[in-house]
């Protein structure tokens, strides 16, 4: 069971760069690429604070995928 998350569409939806999110949110770029590529899961307190920053339920934004 692994965290899949919908970062980059949200991103896309908003126009917004890895950087602007991850500034916004105090994070690197870095990390927020590792979170989209699903090479690390965030924190629930990180989660929280982008789901906020997208102004949605954390639900929308991250999913567990149940095959592996």
């Amino acid at each position: 069971m692994t965290v899949k998350n919908k970062i980059k569409l949200f991103r896309a939806y908003r126009g917004i760069s890895q950087e602007e999110l991850a500034k916004s949110i105090g994070l690197s770029r870095q990390s927020i690429n590792y979170i989209e590529k699903g090479k690390f899961e965030p924190s629930l307190h990180t989660a929280f604070k982008i789901s906020c920053f997208f102004n949605t339920n954390i639900e929308n934004i991250f999913y567990l995928d149940l095959k592996k």
